[in-house]
């Protein structure tokens, strides 16, 4: 098995893992601080780490199929 994508995706669930709830509310807290309301900041955050997580599934998706 490759090294490098052990390596890879261990990573990218490490970066996931890592993110704390204080920083998740940070985050939403700039969106909102930018003029757009609670609603459409939460949305902006959760959105923002389902494409996250979406991509790095279809990047580990990728090294399997090569």
């Amino acid at each position: 098995m490759n090294t490098n994508f052990i390596l890879d995706s261990e990573r990218d669930q490490d970066l996931f893992a890592s993110i704390t709830e204080e920083e998740i509310i940070d985050l939403w807290r700039s969106i909102k601080d930018r003029g757009i309301s609670e609603d459409q900041a939460w949305h902006a955050v959760v959105t923002g780490l389902a494409l996250d997580m979406a991509f790095s599934k279809s990047k580990l998706c990728k090294e399997i199929e090569h």
